[in-house]
């Protein structure tokens, strides 16, 4: 078995340098797409990370009450809320409470609201929703509950958040089921031309007893090999990249999304097994499409 093994791999490298051209463009072509693949991996990841961290914002209903409300009636109306599945928890928050929070966001410029003869604001409930999507029930259901003045709940800018995120999603997994189907025909054509160059070799190795699998072997360690070294290239290439970007643009990025890019060493740990996952199965799978159709044996 093992003298096999050094035979196919001993094989695959002479093939590829036999066939350095195709070989070449067979692993750049691998490269570029992989390449692709991880910027849209990149991008998806950290759109993802920037999109939870939006949702975190988002993810809370205030609910204000009317002056007459009591605390009674506030818990009472804590209650009915609570009975709505889409609802994690319920939190009340005074006038006096929502004012020192208030100072808090103005930070130096706190002291202005010293000025008031009385506090403007109402009495609240802090209703944190279990996920998203349901918000919109429960701000209905608070609009219509006695007691309740006012529901602040972004719904406009959660849907563009959520929808943003699907898109992005979408277009990934559409790019990344091209690139692949681009790449395995490539590296099949690489493939059929060495088994078109060796016709000859390959009939006289049957002809004296050669195995479908000694024959076969070398082309589909090629193949596995073509894609491990794109995967190398495309590796160190995208995190070069992606270090630069966090590096001239990590501060810009929280200052704009309130979010800072995915941390590098588990972007490249995440690349490093996608490519190479990536690059091993074009390879062998363009070899075993090219072998079918055009090694009968």
């Amino acid at each position: 078995m093992f003298r096999g093994l050094f035979h196919s791999i001993k094989e695959a490298f002479s093939q590829m340098f036999r066939n350095k051209v195709m070989s070449f463009v067979s692993i750049l072509s691998i490269s570029a797409m992989l390449m692709i693949l991880g910027v849209f991996f990149i991008l998806t990841v950290n759109v993802n990370s920037m999109t939870e961290n939006i949702k975190g914002e988002f993810d809370t209903i205030e609910v204000f009450l009317e002056d007459y409300t009591t605390k009674a009636d506030a818990q009472e109306i804590a209650r009915t809320l609570s009975s709505l599945g889409e609802v994690e928890s319920i939190e009340y928050v005074d006038r006096d409470q929502a004012m020192e929070e208030f100072k808090e966001r103005w930070g130096d410029k706190a002291y202005l609201l010293d000025t008031l003869s009385t506090n403007p604001l109402p009495n609240s409930l802090r209703v944190k929703l279990s996920g998203l999507e349901g918000g919109s029930l429960v701000a209905e259901v608070a609009k219509t509950t006695i007691g309740v003045e006012d529901v602040r709940y972004y719904q406009n800018e959660v849907n563009k958040v959520l929808n943003i995120s699907e898109a992005i999603q979408k277009v990934t997994m559409v790019m990344i089921i091209f690139l692949i189907v681009v790449s395995i025909v490539v590296v099949s054509s690489t493939i059929k031309l060495a088994v078109m160059s060796r016709e000859e070799e390959i009939n006289i190795m049957k002809y004296v007893g050669a195995t479908n699998w000694f024959v076969r072997g070398p082309m589909f360690v090629e193949g596995m090999l073509m894609g491990a070294i794109s995967a190398g290239i495309a590796l160190g290439v995208t995190t070069y990249a992606y270090m630069k970007v966090c590096e001239f643009f990590g501060d810009e990025a929280l200052k704009l999304f309130s979010s800072n890019l995915v941390d590098q060493a588990f972007m490249i740990e995440n690349l490093a097994w996608i490519f190479m996952a990536l690059g091993v199965s074009i390879g062998a799978v363009g070899s075993i499409i090219s072998m079918r159709r055009f090694l009968k044996v």
